[in-house]
């Protein structure tokens, strides 16, 4: 007698993506109001990159970043061999006016943030020597500021490690002025990205800590990943795309509780600060907003062009907090006080503040400005008021 055949029930599918975030309300943007008050690069780019309307070549709108001043004092600053300063890494001290010690990748960097073209004179000429650090160069000249000197002694692990760091300093200012496609970036972004793998996939990640004297400090062969690599990725979505397994070890570590332990390192036989690794969540509570609102701003536009940024459930909040402080004009407030906001954080210097003007309404065109582009990058519809 034949067995009566039995219908199983279909396999459950599993999705090797995570699952699709929830829609997130529309934003109230307020172009109108930025257009009369903001700054010239923050009209273009407001225009551009958040109202996302277009922009004709050689139109009004197009040229705006070519006609504030700031922007043309640092690019008129530049030396003939590309460099600003013969240096790469420096920074201007609050005393100084035109941005006057600038090294050359936050030079380069502050131009993108201005709305300047990729092949505009300036960078274009400074993305020679940029390039040329993305060599395994050896060469001492590619150190510029962080060589070894008679003042400036170091380990013979040192260089290596300060050669590392401009590498990911310049694919990362190499990819946001739109180099992603060029094989040289790409090349030193496999790189980067493989050497981040590496140590995220090895029993190093679950106990990077060791113990020299007194002090809990990172193990020399422990290779977080550091603000520069993280700013390169997020320029880079086609790369991101063609490496899921990498990027979600990478998220994985960025939901990381941060530890308590300050960000030194072994190198050597010497205890290095290392400021810019990033060692977990930076963002992880109010009170790290109110401490320092433009890095929070900065740290979550680079989740959002991560597409990190939905899949959190409190940057989503953090954000939200920027939004709901926003009046009916669009325009974004202090939460408390009437300060303009301030940040120490150097990676925050090329991006924040774009406005010239620190008094009257004038001062609140950089944080409205970036609240919508964030909300853009995070995929709200935007509402232009």
């Amino acid at each position: 007698m034949t067995e009566p055949v039995v219908a199983l029930p279909p396999a459950p599918t599993v999705s090797v993506f995570p699952p699709l975030p929830a829609p997130l309300e529309p934003f109230d943007f307020g172009l109108g109001w930025l257009l009369d008050h903001a700054a010239a690069p923050i009209k273009y780019r407001s225009f551009k990159e958040v109202a996302d309307l277009p922009v004709e070549s050689g139109s009004a709108i197009a040229n705006l970043p070519y006609t504030f001043l700031p922007a043309l004092r640092l690019a008129v600053a530049q030396a003939a061999d590309g460099t600003w300063g013969n240096a790469m890494l420096a920074l201007p001290t609050h005393r100084a006016t035109d941005c006057a010690g600038i090294g050359t990748i936050h030079a380069t960097r502050r131009l993108v943030e201005l709305g300047w073209d990729k092949e505009s004179p300036p960078i274009h000429q400074a993305r020679r020597v940029l390039f040329r650090l993305l060599a395994e160069d050896n060469d001492p000249a590619l150190l510029f500021e962080l060589a070894p000197s008679a003042s400036r002694k170091m380990d013979a692990d040192a260089p290596a490690l300060a050669r590392r760091m401009l590498r990911e300093a310049a694919a990362a200012v190499l990819a946001q002025a739109g180099f992603e496609g060029d094989p040289r970036v790409r090349g030193a972004a496999s790189r980067i990205l493989g050497r981040i793998f590496s140590f995220l996939d090895s029993p190093v990640a679950e106990k990077p800590w060791i113990r020299v004297g007194n002090k809990q400090v990172l193990a020399a062969e422990a290779c977080p990943p550091t603000v520069h690599s993280l700013h390169m990725l997020a320029h880079m979505p086609l790369f991101r795309s063609e490496h899921y397994k990498e990027m979600e070890a990478l998220y994985k570590w960025l939901v990381r509780p941060l530890p308590r332990q300050a960000k030194v390192q072994l190198i050597g036989k010497r205890l290095v600060n290392v400021p810019l690794a990033v060692l977990g969540d930076e963002l992880p509570h109010r009170n790290a907003v109110e401490a320092d609102v433009p890095a929070a701003l900065g740290w979550l536009e680079l989740v959002a062009r991560l597409g990190f940024l939905r899949r959190n459930e409190n940057w989503v909040k953090m954000h939200e907090r920027f939004m709901d402080d926003c009046d009916r004009d669009g325009v974004w407030h202090p939460h408390k006080g009437m300060a303009t906001p301030r940040s120490a954080n150097p990676w925050c210097w090329a991006a924040y503040p774009i406005e010239p003007e620190h008094a009257g309404d004038d001062r609140w065109t950089d944080v409205t400005f970036r609240v919508g582009l964030i909300a853009r990058l995070s995929g709200r519809p935007i509402n232009l008021i």
